[in-house]
């Protein structure tokens, strides 16, 4: 026997990073576009397509453990409609509204009243954190914390305020949040081991109706280009593909 005593066996799953699908839904022009490649690039951009829905992926820390972040920036033109494709596919939602538009807020309601739908017939259930966006523009606040603490306590779901424009901590923070709600959904604070998947292929739990295209976007220094195409169905672009340059402002 060895004087060291048993050596641990290395389970080859060990070693593999845990995966964790977030979800952004929200009303056109809350932010949600700008939050994901904020978090994703450390790098704000002003100006998106509103009609183009991805899904990105990013390897991260989170509290020492390596987790592989998927990002879904959803594309709703009607609020919460065709919600079967992310409901089963998220491990946590962000429900977004701008803190300066009151309309936003008001759809917001309408998620959360899908997913908590959605939560009554599942366990564990699925973390939900209400997002207010545009902290920066707080001098044209319409929308108030006490209100938006109020919506988030009747669904029993965090809240948060950022700014995607101006701050990064605050939103890796949010972000960060929703993989350790997620953690403790699952049990034991593990997720699922991350599945890997090439560029335009289906992840085999994603209902088939979608085809998420995954694309790692480029470090904060090279943050320049980013082309994606759009994986939404129901997309009236005629164009496949979208090059996020021409009239982007990027600070």
């Amino acid at each position: 026997m060895s004087m060291f005593g048993k050596g641990k066996t290395c389970n080859s799953a060990d070693r593999i990073p845990a995966a964790c699908n977030l979800v952004l839904l929200g009303a056109m022009g809350s932010g949600k576009s700008a939050l994901t490649v904020k978090f994703l690039t450390k790098r704000f951009i002003g100006e998106y397509d509103p009609y183009l829905e991805d899904i990105y992926s990013s390897e991260e820390i989170v509290d020492q453990q390596p987790v592989t972040v998927r990002v879904m920036d959803t594309c709703d033109q009607e609020g919460p409609v065709n919600s079967e494709r992310y409901l089963s596919w998220a491990n946590a939602f962000f429900v977004v509204y701008s803190i300066d538009n009151m309309e936003s807020f008001k759809g917001s309601h309408l998620y959360l009243q899908t997913l908590a739908l959605h939560n009554k017939t599942f366990r564990p259930q699925t973390p939900i954190i209400l997002l207010g966006n545009k902290l920066d523009m707080d001098r044209y606040r319409l929308v108030s914390q006490s209100d938006a603490e109020s919506l988030a306590s009747r669904f029993g779901c965090l809240f948060f305020e950022v700014s995607a424009c101006l701050d990064f901590l605050s939103v890796k923070h949010v972000f960060y949040e929703a993989v350790r709600r997620a953690r403790e959904a699952r049990g034991r604070g593990r997720l699922v081991p991350a599945v890997f998947v090439s560029e335009d292929k289906a992840l085999i739990d994603v209902p088939t109706f979608i085809t998420p295209c995954y694309k790692e976007l480029p470090a904060p220094a090279t943050a320049k280009l980013v082309t994606v195409k759009t994986s939404r169905a129901q997309s009236k672009r005629r164009a496949p593909t979208l090059t996020l340059l021409k009239g982007f402002k990027i600070f």
